[in-house]
Protein backbone atom coordinates (compact mmCIF):
# COMPACT_ATOMS: atom_id res chain seq x y z
CA UNK A 1 0.00 0.00 0.00
CA UNK A 2 1.26 3.45 -0.87
CA UNK A 3 0.93 5.69 1.96
CA UNK A 4 0.89 9.58 1.51
CA UNK A 5 2.88 10.78 4.46
CA UNK A 6 4.44 14.31 4.70
CA UNK A 7 7.90 13.98 6.96
CA UNK A 8 8.52 16.66 9.27
CA UNK A 9 10.84 17.26 11.92
CA UNK A 10 12.13 19.40 15.15
CA UNK A 11 15.12 21.09 15.09
CA UNK A 12 16.90 23.82 17.42
CA UNK A 13 19.96 24.64 16.08
CA UNK A 14 21.78 24.83 12.58
CA UNK A 15 23.58 21.62 13.27
CA UNK A 16 19.88 19.66 13.44
CA UNK A 17 18.20 21.78 11.04
CA UNK A 18 21.47 19.92 8.38
CA UNK A 19 20.46 16.93 10.24
CA UNK A 20 17.06 17.13 9.01
CA UNK A 21 17.68 17.88 5.52
CA UNK A 22 19.68 14.73 4.75
CA UNK A 23 16.65 13.26 5.90
CA UNK A 24 14.66 14.45 3.42
CA UNK A 25 11.95 15.91 5.30
CA UNK A 26 9.07 18.38 4.03
CA UNK A 27 8.90 21.29 7.02
CA UNK A 28 11.14 21.88 9.99
CA UNK A 29 9.90 22.94 13.17
CA UNK A 30 12.09 25.44 14.66
CA UNK A 31 11.50 25.77 19.00
CA UNK A 32 11.43 27.47 21.14
CA UNK A 33 10.54 30.70 19.90
CA UNK A 34 9.18 32.38 22.87
CA UNK A 35 8.80 29.44 25.59
CA UNK A 36 12.32 30.25 27.99
CA UNK A 37 13.51 26.99 28.59
CA UNK A 38 17.34 25.76 27.70
CA UNK A 39 15.87 25.99 23.69
CA UNK A 40 14.87 29.46 24.06
CA UNK A 41 15.85 31.28 20.70
CA UNK A 42 13.56 34.49 20.66
CA UNK A 43 12.71 36.17 17.15
CA UNK A 44 16.06 37.62 15.90
CA UNK A 45 18.02 34.06 16.35
CA UNK A 46 14.79 31.95 14.83
CA UNK A 47 14.59 34.11 11.80
CA UNK A 48 18.62 33.67 11.92
CA UNK A 49 18.06 30.21 11.59
CA UNK A 50 15.30 29.94 9.39
CA UNK A 51 17.56 32.18 6.64
CA UNK A 52 19.97 28.62 6.96
CA UNK A 53 17.18 26.75 4.80
CA UNK A 54 15.04 26.05 1.52
CA UNK A 55 12.72 24.01 3.76
CA UNK A 56 9.21 25.52 5.15
CA UNK A 57 9.75 26.88 8.54
CA UNK A 58 6.97 26.35 11.33
CA UNK A 59 7.29 27.74 14.68
CA UNK A 60 6.75 25.98 17.47
CA UNK A 61 7.30 26.65 21.52
CA UNK A 62 5.30 29.14 24.01
CA UNK A 63 3.04 31.04 21.65
CA UNK A 64 0.24 32.21 23.59
CA UNK A 65 -2.81 34.93 22.54
CA UNK A 66 -0.65 37.61 23.75
CA UNK A 67 2.52 36.99 21.49
CA UNK A 68 0.58 35.10 18.47
CA UNK A 69 0.86 38.51 16.21
CA UNK A 70 4.78 38.58 16.33
CA UNK A 71 5.28 35.64 14.38
CA UNK A 72 3.97 38.05 11.91
CA UNK A 73 7.74 39.22 11.64
CA UNK A 74 9.19 35.67 11.40
CA UNK A 75 9.78 34.09 8.19
CA UNK A 76 7.59 31.04 9.49
CA UNK A 77 4.82 29.74 7.33
CA UNK A 78 2.92 28.50 10.51
CA UNK A 79 2.35 27.60 13.78
CA UNK A 80 1.85 25.35 15.94
CA UNK A 81 1.36 24.47 19.81
CA UNK A 82 -0.58 22.89 22.85
CA UNK A 83 -1.11 25.28 25.28
CA UNK A 84 -2.30 28.43 22.96
CA UNK A 85 -5.08 25.37 21.98
CA UNK A 86 -5.48 23.71 25.58
CA UNK A 87 -9.47 24.81 26.64
CA UNK A 88 -8.98 26.09 30.10
CA UNK A 89 -11.28 24.21 32.64
CA UNK A 90 -14.21 25.87 34.01
CA UNK A 91 -14.55 28.91 36.26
Amino acid sequence: MKRNFILIGSAHSLKEIRIKERQNIKEIFISSIFKKNKNYLGIYKFNLLSNYSLKKIIALGGISAENIKLLGITKSIGFAGISLFKQKKGP
